[in-house]
């Protein structure tokens, strides 16, 4: 499953340089499929949906740091453990329970954000 940050955040910052997929984003800004991967031109994402990979994206969250589901994959093929979660001080980076999703299919994600 994806992680989400939850509204305990503090605004820290210190998950958003460890994500290797550039899935995390400061409330309020903007985000895009291309910043952190290889997508480029049209991109079919699973919650998005059909979008340009270079099209600004509304943020999910406006006041706390947030993880696009799209872009999340748990750092799977990357490192053991989400990042965000061990490197946050106030332990809000957990898991998703809405957007749940196997090994498996975090590792096709991850290809599909690098083209693998």
């Amino acid at each position: 499953m994806a992680i989400k940050i939850t509204d305990e955040c503090i605004n820290c910052g210190a998950c958003e340089p460890e994500c290797p997929n550039n899935a995390i984003y400061e409330g309020a800004e903007e985000w895009r499929f291309s910043e952190g991967t290889e997508l480029s031109g049209t991109v079919q994402a699973e919650v998005t949906g059909e979008v340009d990979a270079d099209e600004p994206q509304e943020p999910v969250d406006y006041d706390v740091f947030y993880i696009v589901t799209d872009k999340c994959t748990e750092c799977i093929g990357f490192h053991e453990e989400p990042q965000c979660a061990e490197v946050c001080p106030v332990d809000c980076c957990v898991p998703d329970e809405e957007h749940e999703e196997s090994e498996e299919q975090l590792m096709e994600k991850k290809k599909f954000l690098h083209n693998e």
